[in-house]
């Protein structure tokens, strides 16, 4: 689970320039979480995933993650080997403010890294160097840093499929370039019904041009949906509803920030309280639910659809 509370290695109010050893090696699944406070004055700052720390010839960098704030605003990503920089990716949704505290997630992934800043996603970058191979974090620049933790949990490392506390109705799991994924449309029966303090996880990756995707808790035998979640990418939407009695009720859009982006990594809870679903992803609370379908005991389904590729589906 993507959690950010146990963090490990917690290394606190490290001297900038900081240059460190990573104590693991770091494998999908892996976190590293910096938490800081942009000054004033701040022109740019770099968190760079490092193999050494050689300064002469300079090591390479897998990962240069560099905020920049003179002229555009804006974050450079990049790869240094050889002593050569390679092409820049930039993002110009810029989350950083001055004067503001910050927290960054560089969550590794078996193709790419992932960056969460402040709880909402920011970019993927394509690994051009093994991640393998990292073994030092430098962090560069007019910044001030208050901690640096890591975890790394191998929940990922396989990235094989589990369903875990369900029993899989539809199709058999599908085997691509090696690697099991779940098969979509999923339809899997919870091994206990819904009720208070019962939690559904999703894991999955979000397709390159998705339009959307839904997850529903569903009533098998009236085939009531009791919750029905569909984030909508070309739209920004995180739509929810229930279908009760063969109708729709009426959907519930408000949300503060749309959790998805294409081509992220997401871990979806659905957690159930006495009076409502709540909902997070990538370990932020997202929304909650007034539950629609009293009936919780009833509810003994899950099923999962759309433009994603679906990774893990567990529930307990």
């Amino acid at each position: 689970m993507l959690s950010l509370n146990n963090l490990q290695n917690i290394i606190y109010s490290p001297t900038i320039p900081y240059v460190g050893t990573i104590s693991e090696q770091l494998k999908p699944g892996s976190l590293i979480v910096v938490r800081g406070h942009i000054p004033n004055d701040v022109d740019r700052f770099q968190v760079d995933l490092q193999h050494g720390n050689s300064l002469k010839p300079r090591a390479d960098v897998a990962f240069h993650f560099n905020p920049r704030f003179k002229r555009s605003n804006c974050i450079v990503c990049n790869t240094l080997t050889n002593e050569k920089w390679g092409w820049e990716e930039i993002t110009y949704d810029m989350p950083f403010r001055k004067e503001k505290s910050f927290e960054i997630v560089i969550m590794v992934l078996k193709n790419k890294f992932q960056v969460a800043v402040n709880g909402k996603h920011t970019l993927l970058y394509a690994h051009r160097i093994s991640p393998e191979k990292i073994d030092t974090l430098g962090i560069y620049g007019k910044v001030n840093v208050h901690s640096i933790g890591f975890s790394f949990s191998s929940d990922l490392q396989s990235m094989e499929t589990s369903t875990l506390g369900l029993t899989q109705i539809s199709r058999e799991n599908v085997y691509k370039s090696g690697k099991a994924h779940l098969s979509l449309p999923f339809e899997a029966r919870l091994n206990a019904s819904m009720g208070p303090g019962r939690t559904v996880v999703i894991k999955g990756e979000v397709n390159t041009n998705a339009k959307g995707f839904n997850v529903d808790l569903v009533a098998g035998k009236s085939r009531d949906i009791a919750l029905h979640l569909n984030p909508r990418l070309n739209m920004k939407a995180f739509v929810r509803n229930s279908f009760l009695q063969d109708a729709w009720g009426e959907e519930e859009k408000n949300i503060t920030c749309f959790p998805f982006s294409s081509g992220m990594y997401f871990e979806m809870i659905i957690y159930c309280d006495v009076r409502e679903f709540k909902v997070a992803v990538n370990g932020v609370h997202s929304l909650e639910y007034k539950h629609r379908f009293k009936e919780l005991s009833s509810i003994d389904t899950l099923s999962v659809d759309g433009d994603i590729r679906l990774l893990d589906v567990r529930s307990w």
